[in-house]
């Protein structure tokens, strides 16, 4: 696939190194030429150094041939003209990154769609709906569900004592004759693997599993979790993701919102109504311990500066709150945050990138879904009649070694896969893939 990137963020830097290692054709056009000489010296891409929004800058990268342009500026309004400059150059599939959730209300979606934008997309948003979903599920470090909420991918970590510790997946598999979920990769020290029968799950261990609603109280007793119910939530940092979360909660959690900005805590106070603004730092303990962070059972840090995310979370801990959710933009804090005690990492980058790689593929991919801190990637296929997938069972059909089929959706109700099964034409069937699979597994869905 030929696909144009355009932008200066580290949504677009990220997208031209995830894609580029994927046998595509990657064109990247940024203003910052000390950046590009770098991700060239790296990388097997195009770059161009100039305005994506010039003309002769476009039709240099060739965008009359790109089957898809990402415009991914840091300003929103860049993007939108530089999605559509490229769809009357010819691009067939036009996205542009939103910094204003706002643009993205049917109304301005259809508008945009006939200048020529097939997608906007929001990385607030995205990061925003994610604190919401994991605030629904409180035992899970990571969900996210698929079609008809009959599937869901949950991130587990295993805890000391946890009872499958210390066991295989064969020993499971004996002990419990029918289970409605299977563990499709374990994320161990900073390696993430697809688990064999003879693999033993060890303390601290990140286990993603692929789960059927009604296996979800099983799943959680295994992984020595319990499901806890959430009243009062505190929120760090009033930006769009705060925003946007505190609009999610506010109806059903007593909600406490930090912003330290005071002309920004009037605009708050005047939007959201059922939401506590609190205009200070939430990084003096005094305000914190005023307010209450001790009666808190989740505290969510979405400030712009990763590193207040990282220490108010772990402050929050200390308080015994039982719910730690940090937005942590910087790649590299992610595993070290993960392993010294906050239950959640969000990162807005890699979850937009989720949302944009499924436009990349050459078959039908319903919902894609990039796992916080490693590479993988778990995808929602669906299987098109007289595609490799559909012609033999599962344990037969040379499925690649770095990717495994988690469960599928036919008639709208999900199945946990195993090697005896036949997946058939129009099933939705989750797939959880490493880097070097990604399209190995698109071809076996494809007609």
């Amino acid at each position: 696939m030929n696909i144009v990137i355009a932008g200066d963020s580290d949504v677009a830097f990220h997208l031209a190194k995830l894609l580029s290692v994927e046998n595509h054709n990657i064109t990247l056009i940024s203003p910052n030429a000390e950046l590009l000489k770098v991700i060239e010296a790296h990388s097997d891409l195009l770059t161009i150094v100039g305005d994506s929004t010039s003309l002769p800058i476009l039709k240099s990268s060739y965008v009359k041939r790109a089957d898809l342009l990402i415009s991914a500026h840091l300003d929103g309004r860049l993007n939108l003209l530089t999605a559509i400059l490229a769809k009357r150059l010819g691009a067939r599939k036009c996205i542009a990154k939103v910094n204003d959730p706002d643009y993205l209300t049917d109304e301005c979606k259809t508008h945009y769609k006939s200048l020529g934008i097939d997608y906007l997309v929001s990385p607030e948003q995205i990061a925003a709906r994610e604190v919401t979903n994991l605030l629904t599920n409180t035992a899970a470090t990571e969900i996210f569900d698929f079609s008809y909420n009959q599937l869901s991918l949950m991130l587990i970590k295993l805890e000391e004592g946890a009872p499958v510790i210390g066991k295989s997946l064969q020993d499971i598999a004996g002990e419990y004759k029918k289970l409605d979920f299977r563990a499709v990769a374990i994320h161990r020290k900073s390696t993430t693997r697809i688990p064999r029968g003879e693999d033993i799950f060890q303390a601290d261990d990140l286990a993603y599993v692929v789960t059927k609603p009604n296996g979800i109280d099983h799943l959680l007793q295994l992984g020595g979790k319990k499901h806890f119910d959430v009243r009062n939530v505190m929120i760090i940092g009033g930006g769009a993701v705060g925003t946007l979360a505190a609009l999610n909660l506010e109806k059903r959690f007593n909600v406490k919102l930090f912003e330290k900005n005071p002309i920004r805590s009037v605009e708050l106070s005047n939007k959201l109504q059922n939401t506590l603004i609190i205009n200070g730092d939430a990084r003096s303990i005094t305000l914190l311990e005023d307010e209450g962070i001790a009666a808190m059972d989740a505290f969510v840090a979405v400030t712009n500066n990763s590193e207040t995310n990282i220490l108010t979370c772990l402050l929050a801990r200390k308080y015994g709150v039982k719910k730690t959710i940090a937005l942590v933009e910087n790649i590299d804090f992610i595993d070290i945050s993960q392993t010294i005690g906050i239950d959640t990492i969000i990162n807005k980058k890699l979850a937009t990138a989720s949302y944009i790689l499924r436009f990349t593929m050459t078959s039908e991919v319903i919902s894609t879904k990039c796992l916080t801190g490693t590479e993988a990637e778990v995808f929602e296929f669906l299987a098109k009649p007289g595609s490799p997938i559909t012609k033999r069972p599962i344990h037969k059909s040379k499925f690649p070694e770095k990717a495994i089929i988690g469960g599928f959706i036919r008639n709208q109700t999900g199945f946990i896969a195993t090697g005896d099964m036949q997946i058939q034409a129009n099933d939705r069937v989750v797939v959880f893939a490493l880097p070097e699979a990604f399209h190995a597994a698109d071809r076996m869905f494809k007609a």
